[in-house]
């Protein structure tokens, strides 16, 4: 999913808007997870980066993406940019 979402919308309240963004990822993320792995992997990894513009997007965590969109609101900006791929991992095992 690359996407800019934009805050402002004529027939909903920006608060009503960002809930619906927020859901519209959480589907993105739950139908990705949902698909079959290739052979010989784990879990779905996935790689996220967000910010007001692409050129300025900065890599972060899939559970932080609610706090930056939470940020980037609050700080007046009308609209902003995400990106959220997928890629199939294998799990590490831990050195004993």
């Amino acid at each position: 999913m690359k996407k800019v979402f934009s805050i402002n919308n004529p027939n909903k309240k920006p608060a009503r808007q960002v809930d619906a963004i927020k859901h519209e990822i959480n589907k993105y993320v739950t139908r990705e997870r949902g698909k079959k792995l290739p052979e010989g992997f784990d879990f779905w990894d996935f790689k996220c980066q967000i910010g007001e513009v692409k050129e300025a997007a900065e890599e972060v965590h899939l559970t932080k993406i609610n706090a930056m969109i939470d940020q980037i609101v609050g700080s007046g900006k009308e609209e902003f940019y995400l990106e959220v791929s997928a890629k199939a991992r294998t799990r590490q095992k831990k050195p004993r």
